[in-house]
């Protein structure tokens, strides 16, 4: 075999997995390509030379992560091909991976590209005409390869060129795993996830959270929203405040101390020193709340519920000390605690 290389969308999935493996068995170099968004898989941009170890012992493969975080928030704000079932643009999103994937292939002397897609296994994008689509918008039509299903499909250009062996490929469709299960015991895979929806747009309850965002929820518009945004939207208890300004209340103490690493210079910042309680993050509430009138209804608020939501003392809620910083600045404030019907409609 002579020296080829090729790139391979890696999930993580078995899919990806054994699509990666089934070429790199030919004795061809491949690169998994582990594309990262806030909707999934963003943590692992945090440790990325331990995945890369633990991938390269389980499955023998060199994988790289590929941040889309900044072209994937724009994505969601008009997806050529329309949403799924909740808020995920499946279509649009293979499309950009394969995209970016086909611009690297110089940097890693790439001649095709790889992906774990299975003839027929999920209704939106894996259907014959949709993977059609994908690739023509996609661009990679010639040089793409799909080897769980490839038998199925028409011969690509390296299969006709002699640089893959098409014999060698599968003929897998449908929704049923027991072939990819078979396969990966022959190539000694034992360790691999169970089928599960990592992206958090096809989560419900998250996605609906997500869509509204987009759709304004907050003061925030869709043209502002960031990286961070995404982030901090996934985590602990979220409220919209009077005015649509956006406070979010940590949940534990893993979730507090992640709120002050995403706090930002225009956030506001607050919490019980002496009390265990909630930490509370207002979202750029230093540029958006500018009328002193406003601004004390809305910090009676905010330490009210972090008062609300701190721990009882004899059964009550009793008056206490919040730290408040806004910007460099830090105060203390004494506040009370706030009356459950005054915000549940803030509740989101």
């Amino acid at each position: 075999m002579q020296d080829v290389t090729a790139i391979g969308l890696f999930s993580g999935g078995l899919d990806s997995i054994l699509a990666c493996r089934v070429i790199a068995e030919q004795g061809i170099r491949v690169w998994a390509l582990k594309f990262v968004t806030p909707f999934f898989d963003h943590d692992l941009l945090d440790r990325e030379e331990a995945y890369q170890q633990e991938v390269k012992e389980k499955y023998g493969l060199d994988v790289e992560l590929v941040d889309l975080s900044a072209g994937y928030i724009e994505l969601l704000r008009n997806p050529s091909h329309g949403f799924g079932k909740n808020f995920n643009p499946c279509i649009d999103c293979k499309i950009m991976m394969l995209r970016k994937a086909k611009e690297l292939m110089k940097k890693y002397g790439a001649s095709f590209l790889i992906t774990g897609e299975v003839l027929g296994q999920r209704p939106m994008s894996q259907r014959r005409d949709t993977l059609n689509l994908i690739e023509r918008d996609a661009e990679c039509r010639d040089i793409l390869i799909r080897p769980l299903s490839a038998q199925l499909m028409n011969p690509s250009l390296p299969e006709q060129q002699g640089l893959v062996d098409r014999e060698r490929l599968y003929t897998f469709s449908g929704r049923g795993r027991k072939p990819q299960i078979a396969l990966a015991r022959e190539l000694g895979i034992t360790d691999f996830p169970a089928p599960a929806g990592g992206c958090v747009l096809t989560d419900p309850n998250l996605a609906a959270r997500i869509r509204r965002f987009y759709e304004g929820l907050f003061l925030i518009g869709k043209e502002e929203i960031t990286t961070s945004d995404i982030q901090l939207l996934l985590l602990g208890r979220q409220f919209r405040l009077p005015g649509g300004h956006w406070l979010v209340l940590g949940r534990n103490e893993q979730e507090n101390d992640r709120l002050q690493e995403l706090c930002e210079q225009d956030d506001w910042l607050l919490y019980m020193p002496e009390r265990p309680g909630p930490a509370a993050l207002l979202r750029r509430g230093c540029t958006l709340i500018s009328h002193s009138e406003e601004r004390e209804k809305i910090l009676g608020a905010v330490t009210g519920l972090v008062i609300r939501y701190g721990r009882k003392i004899q059964g009550k809620f009793p008056p206490g000390e919040v730290f408040f910083q806004e910007g460099e600045v830090q105060h203390m404030l004494q506040a009370k605690v706030l009356a459950d019907e005054v915000f549940q409609e803030w509740i989101v």
